[in-house]
């Protein structure tokens, strides 16, 4: 871990009265069994993906050899039964009150709600209704996710988020979904637009697999545009719901202070993390703030900090969270961490990271920023998309075969932290 964390005295820091403390996850990862978009580009695409990994992952992935035999394997990239969220959340919601967290970020799956076009599944609404009376009754509080990448087959059809049409089909279902789920006080309309549009329109990687600038730019308009509609929408319904959109965000640290390192570190920020936060920002009641990424930014190319590395390779740089936090001040808008943690199956950096990682934002708090929670990815082991199941992020391991789950020594670490409220 980074050593510049500052010295932690047990107790010593104490987070604001009321601190939401939680898990998320997303409803494609977790629940088993959806049929979207996603579920039919893995069976597409599976048997691709699998004779690639090699090639992707053998020169540089820390944990290859323990996970190359599932990398390899094309059933690792369908999501199929996941991990039976959506019929064993009661015995998740469980393991939630168990770790003493109160509050929860889940997602609502657009394809169960309207597998037709303009056809509602009123089964699936009151099981998603009874999910949230049962989050309630237990004193945990819902943060709902209403798109958090996945498309009914019959708006990917017609050219999902390139269409303009969908704006419209979405600004229906959100509004279907407020009005049937009228106890949800905090709604997320999007999550990580910027990071689908350019997998998705940029890098070709993930469905429909276009790469066009053109596409990008467009899509990325047209999110917005649907952040907005959405936003009305809520408000509509729920003048009170407080309505916030999801945001990855990454720390581009300007090694030794260069004057050319901090221009283009700049420049980075603004485009990835700022852009599209500008042109919504008169539209949100909160930012929710994904951290998981830092990149350092040298273009002498003669340093670079060490972090540990998770098994997905990804560098484990706490500290990056505090500046994009402190980047966020500028809003004057309550922040949630949305979204933080690393694939970690060993359960080796997992409870320090989380202790590093709230160290910082703490700091950030002390310094004036208006964080109101902290939920860790994910509260399960889970499908990572394009990845597939070998990556465990969860605070609670499931066993794929059995759908066992068992809660982790960093998960309890957390939990002791989240009950008292302090690190």
């Amino acid at each position: 871990m980074s050593t510049t964390t500052r010295p932690l005295v047990p107790g010593e820091l104490k987070f604001p009265r009321g601190f939401l403390w939680g898990a998320s996850t997303s409803a494609h990862q977790i629940e088993g069994n959806n049929h979207n978009d996603w579920s039919e580009w893995e069976l597409e695409n599976a048997e691709r993906l699998a004779q690639a990994a090699p090639r992707k992952y053998a020169h540089w992935l820390p944990a290859w050899e323990r996970i190359k035999s599932q990398a390899t394997n094309p059933q690792n990239y369908i999501s199929g039964k996941a991990a039976e969220h959506y019929t064993r959340y009661e015995t998740d919601f469980d393991l939630i009150e168990e770790l003493g967290l109160n509050t929860y970020r889940l997602s609502l799956e657009w394809s169960r709600i309207e597998p037709q076009k303009g056809e509602f599944d009123h089964e699936a609404i009151a099981h998603y209704r009874e999910m949230i009376a049962s989050l309630q009754k237990r004193g945990i509080q819902p943060f709902v996710t209403l798109w958090h990448w996945t498309l009914p087959t019959w708006v990917s059809d017609i050219g999902g988020w390139q269409n303009m049409e969908t704006v419209k089909y979405f600004s229906r279902y959100v509004y279907k979904m407020v009005s049937e789920l009228p106890e949800v006080s905090n709604w997320v309309t999007l999550n990580e637009a910027e990071i689908y549009t350019r997998q998705a329109y940029l890098e070709g990687d993930w469905p429909p697999q276009k790469r066009t600038y053109i596409h990008y730019w467009m899509i990325n308009n047209n999110l917005m545009a649907a952040h907005k509609e959405a936003y009305k929408h809520v408000k509509m319904v729920n003048p009170e719901a407080q309505v916030g959109i999801v945001q990855n965000n990454t720390y581009f640290e300007p090694i030794r202070n260069r004057w050319f390192n901090r221009l283009l570190a700049s420049f980075l920020s603004w485009w990835h993390n700022r852009f599209l936060l500008n042109t919504i920002q008169d539209h949100l009641d909160f930012i929710g703030v994904n951290y998981y990424f830092h990149n350092t930014v040298n273009l002498a190319k003669d340093f670079k900090p060490h972090c540990d590395r998770s098994d997905m390779g990804w560098d484990l740089c706490t500290y990056g969270i505090y500046y994009v936090l402190k980047e966020l001040q500028r809003y004057g808008k309550p922040v949630y961490v949305t979204e933080n943690g690393l694939a970690d199956a060993g359960d080796v950096y997992r409870a320090g990271f989380i202790k590093e990682t709230l160290n910082y934002v703490h700091q950030a708090i002390a310094e004036g920023v208006d964080v109101r929670g902290y939920f860790h990815w994910s509260l399960l082991d889970n499908f990572e998309w394009d990845k597939g199941f070998w990556p465990r992020f969860g605070l609670v391991a499931v066993d794929y075969a059995t759908q066992e789950r068992t809660i982790r020594p960093s998960a309890k670490i957390y939990a002791k932290i989240a009950k008292s409220n302090s690190l």
